[in-house]
């Protein structure tokens, strides 16, 4: 294990993408930032939404579990899910969804709320949510339909995403998430949903804005396959284009991308729900690169873990934590090495 001395690093997302990353890179820092979206509007968190008039809680929840070293029971607690067949609403509804409500309430903020989890769960680290704005996705389709909310954004079968947006016409970041970003050494994006979670991190102004004129290195962790609903037409290059759209254009220093091909019955397991693998082509790092952006190649799956059944998601070839964080390590000395190498 290498520990990078004095790192801050920065990983934006959520879903199990930047949850994923930040389990590899605590490891090796303590300087861990998670800003996490808040607008999923799916089962269990669409419900506490509706009924408790709170951002999603369900990303947040998760993030501060993996940066959680206190108490293991009340970790798993944060993650169990009610089964019930006598209550619809109950059936399915993660505890840390209902606690994180609970606290909005007691304490009087969203963020309040997270502050006094981090503080239960002993988290190592920050976990932020972007915004506080209790605000919806929407998404104007190819065909010139307007849709709103999440599950419906993300929602297989419709035309292709042509552009997403939120429903309030702006929104402002959540305290401390600017200060973050600009003392930031390194700042991830994803894995995950592109449109969903990714890039609707980025529909807050000043979020994107201070993402796009940091000094430190930004890193694209880029989806192993294409997502039905999201990205079916989509290659490696068309992903980078549309984080890229989303920064103003630039912003994006590095793209890491899976050199370590998944066994052939894994790719034929997730083609089959049309979860196609994306290949690192050279055609594709063409692409990458005519966009201003490096392309790193790693070996970044793992490669020893059956697939999994989701609440209400879509599962996927997955990052495994200790592979990306060593890639991206790597990629932090290689910056700094080069950086020191330049004359003063």
């Amino acid at each position: 294990m290498r520990v990078v001395d004095r790192l801050k690093v920065v990983c934006v997302g959520g879903g199990l993408g930047a949850p994923t990353v930040m389990r590899g890179l605590k490891r090796h820092t303590d300087g861990i930032t998670g800003l996490i979206a808040v607008t999923d509007s799916g089962r269990s968190t669409g419900k506490v939404r509706i009924a408790l008039d709170v951002p999603a809680p369900g990303d947040i929840r998760s993030a501060l579990v993996t940066l959680a070293e206190g108490d293991t029971t009340l970790r798993r607690l944060f993650q169990q899910r009610f089964r019930t067949e006598k209550s619809e609403d109950l059936d399915g509804m993660a505890f840390g969804n209902l606690f994180l409500a609970a606290l909005t309430q007691q304490e009087g903020s969203f963020l309040a709320a997270v502050e006094a989890a981090s503080r239960l769960l002993g988290v190592r680290g920050r976990v932020l949510p972007v915004t506080l704005y209790n605000t919806h996705l929407c998404a104007v389709l190819t065909d010139g339909t307007v849709v709103e909310q999440e599950v419906n954004v993300r929602a297989p079968g419709k035309a292709p995403i042509a552009r997403i947006f939120l429903k309030d016409g702006h929104v402002d970041p959540c305290e401390g998430t600017i200060e973050a970003i600009e003392e930031a050494d390194l700042i991830t994006l994803g894995p995950g949903s592109l449109f969903t979670t990714v890039c609707a991190c980025l529909l807050v102004p000043e979020i994107a804005r201070a993402i796009a004129r940091s000094d430190a290195p930004v890193v694209y962790v880029a989806n192993t396959t294409r997502q039905p609903g999201q990205t079916d037409s989509l290659g490696l290059g068309g992903h980078v284009a549309r984080v890229l759209e989303h920064l103003g254009g630039s912003g994006v220093d590095f793209v890491l991308l899976n050199d370590d091909a998944p066994p052939a019955e894994l790719r034929a397991h997730y083609a089959a729900q049309g979860l196609d693998y994306l290949e690192p082509t050279a055609a594709e790092l063409a692409a990458i690169l005519d966009l201003g952006v490096e392309p790193v190649l790693a070996p970044l799956i793992d490669r020893w873990s059956g697939p999994r059944q989701l609440w209400d998601k879509l599962d996927t070839i997955r990052h495994h934590p200790d592979r990306v964080a060593e890639a991206l390590v790597a990629l932090v000395e290689r910056t700094r090495s080069s950086q020191a190498a330049r004359p003063s």
